[in-house]
């Protein structure tokens, strides 16, 4: 089968969209997995999370609150995983499965019942971007376009937030942390927080390009983002970007 060179171009800027919009997941676990130390498996249900609730607010109508739901949603997930595991001492590997489990049903209840959302007739951040770049050179560029602004804006905040005190500590070992006066459960709890919002950001996305929501839309994206994050370590070196 001979592909044509348009098709080929086709296939990579939509290997570049979910290539950009799966990376927020990657660095959400670049946070919690390479900085604080915690192997979060609650990632497929948060991500789920994000995109059920994006599609949810989106679909009253609030495209872009639909992004900063999300977000919150994926906090909320963060806040029990880390709760569980400072506060509970149930062990980092449990508390993420227990939360992937538990997300399962929070997941269905957000979807209204349902294991599909359908938004072909709902306005989302990427088809108002549309309508922006309508008259520019730009105009069919419009995913990538979006997905860019978000992982930009991810990158330019864990640059920022890695250097102030409380980022610092959060990417430091736990004795150091206890040495600076500042309390190890606090740091973590935050990191799995913005972490997991991330991710949820990076659902919500994905839901909005696809113009549909199904329950299983974010199962294996642990295993991807963990592959991802070890290849881009093993390339890059220890850190990457961030060193």
């Amino acid at each position: 089968m001979i592909v044509t060179l348009a098709t080929a171009l086709s296939l990579g800027e939509t290997a570049l969209k979910l290539g950009l919009i799966c990376s927020l997941t990657v660095l959400a676990l670049f946070l919690s997995y390479s900085m604080l130390n915690v192997c979060d498996l609650s990632t497929d249900g948060c991500f789920t999370l994000g995109a059920a609730v994006g599609a949810a607010v989106a679909v009253s109508g609030h495209p872009f609150l639909s992004i900063i739901a999300a977000m919150l949603a994926g906090i909320c997930s963060g806040f029990v995983t880390g709760f569980l595991q400072t506060k509970m001492g149930v062990d980092s590997l449990l508390a993420g499965i227990i939360v992937n489990t538990g997300l399962y049903s929070i997941n269905i209840a957000v979807m209204g019942g349902s294991s599909l959302i359908n938004m072909n007739r709902t306005d989302t951040v990427f088809s108002m971007m549309k309508d922006v770049l309508a008259d520019t050179p730009l105009k069919g560029r419009t995913d990538i376009i979006v997905a860019l602004i978000a992982v930009a804006a991810v990158v330019a905040f864990l640059v920022v937030f890695l250097k102030t005190r409380l980022g610092l500590a959060t990417g430091n070992n736990a004795d150091m942390v206890k040495s600076s006066s500042i309390n190890p459960v606090f740091t973590t709890i935050i990191g799995l927080c913005i972490a997991n919002s991330f991710t949820a950001l990076s659902g919500c996305l994905l839901s909005q390009s696809q113009k549909s929501v199904d329950i299983n839309i974010g199962q294996g994206m642990v295993t991807i983002a963990l592959a991802s994050l070890l290849i881009g370590g093993t390339i890059l070196g220890k850190g990457g970007i961030f060193v």
